[in-house]
């Protein structure tokens, strides 16, 4: 078991490399971790590239992570007992490899789409907790708080749906990990939220040509703050 379990977690990891963000930025021309929050996520690309390029990471990241998961589920080990842990663990992996990209000096997004991917993996009734997220994003127009909602309901989830199972602490653990995970990539904008100083929903970025190689540009001296 541990053997697999630290295989799924370096797929994960690798699938998590896969950066939807740069690429699509770099379909645009630009480098997307020189604008807005510096981060390659759904929300920086959605303020920084617009609603369509924003929808299209959130699928790439959600993708990223849903397919390996869906493929270990139900052909690799189809009705074992430890395949959820095992899908939590690779889901694990993926956000790690998404927040911290070898091939990116790891700076990456803050693995909220990619934990959406990986919660779907486990319990397709965890895409409830997206309409929660949509909710709560549009109601206080925040996209942290919505997404600090859900890596925190995660293991609590968990704790009460899958009370009994043979896996069931280590379960509960590895759900554990999501929500350390979240508020640590959030802790800037937890800081920000309590100064009443975060970005709402909304925020524009604008972009600028990106600067010829050998350069100084007033868009890479721009202060890089946290949002994903």
């Amino acid at each position: 078991m541990v053997i697999k379990a630290l295989i799924c977690l370096l797929v994960g990891y690798l699938c998590g490399n896969l950066q939807t963000a740069f690429f699509v930025g770099k379909a645009h021309g630009i480098d997307i971790r020189r604008y807005g929050s510096g981060n390659a996520g759904t929300t920086n690309a959605m303020r920084t590239l617009g609603r369509k390029s924003g929808s299209l990471v959130f699928i790439g990241d959600l993708l990223k992570v849903l397919i390996p998961g869906m493929i270990l589920r139900f052909a690799i080990f189809p009705g074992k007992p430890y395949v959820i842990l095992l899908c939590e663990i690779l889901g694990f992996g993926a956000v790690i490899g998404h927040c911290f990209p070898f091939w990116m000096q790891f700076r990456g997004g803050k693995g909220i789409a990619v934990t959406a991917g990986a919660m779907l993996c486990v319990d397709w009734r965890l895409v409830f907790f997206t309409f929660a997220f949509a909710l709560i994003v549009y109601i206080w127009k925040y996209v942290s708080v919505g997404s600090l909602f859900v890596v925190a309901l995660f293991p609590t989830y968990m704790a009460i749906v899958y009370r009994g199972h043979s896996y069931y602490r280590w379960m509960v653990a590895a759900a554990l990990l999501y929500t350390i995970s979240g508020i640590y990539m959030h802790r800037a904008n937890i800081k920000r939220l309590l100064n009443g100083t975060e970005n709402k929903i909304g925020h524009h970025v604008k972009v600028e040509p990106e600067p010829v190689s050998g350069t100084d540009s007033e868009q890479e001296k721009q202060e890089v703050g946290s949002n994903e």
